[in-house]
């Protein structure tokens, strides 16, 4: 089964994504703020993509994405997020992000 990172602080929607990925056959791994999700990252090792949030407690998820990228090239990384101004957008994917998905967003 192919784990997912999911750093996301609101429960509510974190919830909504696990259950939607575990529907579609992945093993999510949760985080609810940065530091956590890169402890998680380092305890598994074979987490396939990771799922990061922006506006968080602590570490942002721009920072998280810099960190992954600067170990490990080839694990996908989305931005799910509220942050929704071009600006934003551009931010996420020079810092190594694959794709930036704003929210409110469908699970299809």
């Amino acid at each position: 089964m192919k784990k997912v990172l999911v750093l996301e602080d609101e429960s509510s929607i974190r919830s909504f994504v696990v259950i939607n990925l575990r529907r579609s056959g992945y093993e999510p791994i949760e985080a609810e703020t940065g530091e956590q999700a890169l402890e998680l990252l380092e305890q598994n090792p074979d987490v396939k993509v990771a799922l990061l949030d922006v506006m968080l407690p602590g570490i942002d998820g721009y920072e998280v994405c810099r960190r992954i990228r600067a170990t490990d090239s080839r694990i996908g990384i989305i931005m799910l997020t509220a942050k929704a101004q071009e600006m934003d957008k551009v931010t996420g994917l020079m810092t190594g992000a694959d794709d930036y998905v704003t929210k409110p967003f469908s699970p299809a």
